[in-house]
């Protein structure tokens, strides 16, 4: 019998992706070397491409876990493909979260993976489906600190420590963003199995407006100064400063460099 997963080109790596990761690893490379003639423009497109594929990531590690909880339509829609363009709502899984770390330097949680939860039996794994993404931007954010929690950044340059610094802000913000208890985040999948059917219907008409509450509350300066006072507080403890951070996204917004940050410590 065929299954929705039967196709080879179900789960074959998109060309899409590949590309994302190599304009990832050539702008890396241009950064770390000092090659670009533009410094700023390689850390705009390396930072920028290194969060697609973490956002790609985020949305596979959905998929992945529901399809070995049951749910086995997710190779027929393309989600194991690593392709942005199968997700369901590409828009707010790339293009939003892009425009955001521009604009703000936040990592905007990302968008959907439409999962048949009808096919799938058992709390823990539907807890365990909504867990997969955030916990992806974690072991992101574990690798970009790594060379700083381990004292390793002898020889490493200047502009590629603040642009990996700047990108571990980023998994930072969206692991912490992603676990929030907030109807349409992964935080309430998370816990919403396990809450009463009374429960359930009274916040589902919350769902489609969880995000857009969640960035009204960080508009509000008192709100914003207590959660990037928590992120720049975890970032520390993991070896990162505040300067790492600030002048990596000053020089990722290449056209506005602060003074500050144009000349290397």
């Amino acid at each position: 019998m065929t299954t929705a997963t039967a196709r080879p080109s179900d789960r074959r790596i998109s060309p899409v992706f590949l590309g994302i990761v190599a304009v990832a690893a050539v702008t890396g490379w241009a950064t770390w070397t000092g090659f670009a003639e533009q410094p700023g423009l390689a850390v705009f497109l390396f930072v920028t491409a290194a969060w697609v594929v973490s956002l790609c990531l985020h949305e596979y590690a959905h998929a992945r876990t529901a399809l070995h909880s049951g749910d086995i339509s997710v190779g027929a829609k393309g989600y194991l493909t690593l392709n942005p363009v199968k997700y369901t709502h590409a828009l707010l899984s790339i293009v939003l979260p892009v425009l955001f770390v521009i604009m703000g330097g936040i990592g905007l949680p990302g968008g959907a993976v439409f999962i048949e939860r009808g096919r799938i039996r058992g709390r823990w794994r539907h807890s365990l489906i909504s867990a997969a993404g955030p916990l992806t931007n974690v072991l992101f954010a574990v690798v970009c600190t790594a060379p700083f929690w381990l004292d390793a950044l002898d020889g490493v340059p200047r502009d590629f420590r603040i642009a990996l610094a700047f990108l571990a802000l980023l998994q930072v913000t969206a692991a912490i963003l992603n676990f929030l208890p907030v109807p349409g985040l992964d935080g309430y999948g998370v816990i919403e199995p396990w809450l009463s059917y009374n429960v359930r219907r009274q916040v589902e008409p919350l769902a489609p407006f969880g995000l857009l509450i969640v960035f009204a509350l960080l508009w509000i300066p008192a709100v914003n100064g207590v959660f990037f006072g928590a992120v720049d507080a975890l970032l520390r403890g993991l070896g990162i400063g505040e300067i790492d951070t600030y002048c990596g996204f000053e020089l990722y917004r290449f056209w506005q460099t602060d003074e500050l940050c144009s000349v290397s410590p």
